[in-house]
């Protein structure tokens, strides 16, 4: 692993420390979204013996696997350690998942030794193509692998009203759901299926957006190279830019949220072309659309 890569990854980790006490007061969506994962498990007939959740967070993921899950034993990494002391203090006495601190790029865990794989929201901090790899690692035969990530059109007013101060990286830049799809046949998984839901989070002023992505970490650019210091009359013009989204009073904060799942196979389904899958009939998930 290069240095810089070292110093990004560490820069992140640091970040989420800082925000895990305060992670959950402003992570609505991630709650939303980590719900309408859960709920797609009961379409899947799966009894996992071992359960990776990838990017635990503050563990509220891993309280609703262990209650689905009862048997399985639970392993909850994350890069943050404060994010793992957090889902520590959420566990019971009775029953207290594996804490597991480590980049889920370089996962600490044996070849085929996990059942399912769950991540919701963290892969958007990784290259894909080596998550994938390594899940793919992880995971036994059979075994399955659920995640959600941001697309691009994330926070794409945010993205819109940095720009016209310069042309720095001050919003992540997020992976296309086809190219996504790409990732998981070159990782060798099998079967993907993708789908996108479309959220709108409403706030009254700019500041209040900048201000809730930083309660949740989310205000750390992947990559960021900015070159200048912001000074507060740079800044209002960003304020001002974002105002003009402003629609019947409020202000809107877009979040593309893909969905995927995949199985590890011994067969691998080949891909035909840039964004045609053979993908079985009875596992196309109809595309929603939803704003809230």
């Amino acid at each position: 692993m290069s240095l810089c890569v070292i110093n990004e990854k560490n820069r992140i980790q640091k970040h989420f420390d800082l925000k895990a006490s305060s992670y959950e007061t402003s992570a609505v969506l991630q709650m939303e979204v980590c719900n309408r994962m859960l709920q797609r498990l009961d379409y899947v007939s799966l009894q996992p013996q071992v359960i990776l959740d990838a990017g635990a967070g503050t563990g509220k993921s891993v309280q609703d696997l262990m209650k689905r899950y009862k048997s399985a034993k639970m392993l909850a990494l994350d890069l943050s350690p404060a994010m793992l002391r957090e889902t520590r203090q959420k566990s019971g006495w009775w029953r207290k998942p594996s804490l597991v601190c480590a980049d889920a790029e370089y996962l600490p865990l044996a070849d085929a030794s996990v059942d399912l794989v769950f991540s919701n929201l963290m892969l958007q901090w990784c290259q894909p193509e080596k998550v994938f790899a390594e899940f793919r690692r992880v995971l036994k035969p059979g075994g399955l692998l659920m995640f959600s990530t941001f697309g691009p059109d994330t926070l794409k007013e945010l993205r819109s009203s940095w720009a016209v101060i310069d042309s720095d990286v001050h919003v992540n830049q997020f992976v296309d759901m086809h190219d996504l799809g790409d990732a998981l046949l070159a990782s060798g998984m099998s079967e993907p299926v993708m789908d996108v839901d479309m959220f709108t989070l409403t706030y009254a002023d700019a500041k209040s957006v900048m201000t809730d992505l930083k309660r949740i970490g989310a205000n750390t650019a992947v990559n960021k190279n900015n070159r200048g210091l912001l000074t507060p009359a740079k800044f209002q013009k960003v304020i001002d830019a974002y105002e003009c989204h402003r629609s019947q009073g409020v202000l809107p904060a877009s979040f593309e949220v893909v969905y995927g799942h995949a199985w590890k196979s011994d067969r691998v389904k080949t891909q035909k072309n840039k964004t045609e899958f053979e993908i079985s009939v009875s596992d196309i998930v109809k595309t929603k659309k939803s704003a809230e």
